[in-house]
């Protein structure tokens, strides 16, 4: 696998190295020893399966508060979508900065995304897949999350929103989560 460090720290690109042959192709997509090279030691403990129908529609962007944070490890295995992440460590230099990559069942990119950020995507073709690793169980009451079109973190959307969940649309803005900006 290569892993490629995006623009915000301790975020990856994972391109896994298949092998191909006549029969088609095999890819690791996983290994405790190589995930080792970027400080990953925790374990998977819950992995889970989005489908979406519709080209357009946003999920996110969600998180877990602290102290159940949680790292995850997204891929996606039909479709494609429009991945984004956000920084939003308090300390980190790239505070409320936000980084995107086009995931797809073609180019077989995953996305490691650490404590401390925000997650969500979305759909540039119908009936898209995404595999999602986390290392920290789903905590209810803890859920959160930042509203997609907040104007301090302005994310450029692709395309045309869809669909959208009631709930995605009643996230915070920035301000209300954090306090001080």
């Amino acid at each position: 696998m290569n892993f490629i460090e995006t623009t915000l720290k301790g975020s990856y690109i994972i391109e896994p190295k298949p092998f191909v042959d006549e029969r088609g192709w095999f890819a690791r997509t996983f290994c405790k020893e190589e995930f080792k090279q970027i400080g990953h030691t925790r374990e998977w403990v819950q992995m889970n399966h989005s489908f979406t129908t519709t080209t357009g529609t946003i999920r996110g962007m969600h998180f877990q508060n602290p102290p159940f944070s949680e790292i995850k490890l997204v891929r996606c295995i039909s479709g494609s979508v429009y991945d984004v992440i956000i920084d939003i460590r308090e300390d980190s230099p790239t505070f409320l900065q936000w980084f995107s990559i086009a995931l797809s069942a073609m180019n077989r990119k995953m996305i490691y995304i650490p404590e401390g950020f925000a997650h969500g995507f979305q759909t540039l073709s119908e009936n898209s897949e995404l595999i999602y690793h986390h290392s920290e169980f789903y905590k209810p009451g803890v859920e959160n999350g930042i509203l997609y079109n907040d104007p301090i973190v302005n994310i450029q959307w692709p395309l045309n929103i869809s669909t959208i969940s009631e709930r995605d649309q009643q996230h915070n803005l920035i301000t209300e989560n954090f306090i001080g900006i």
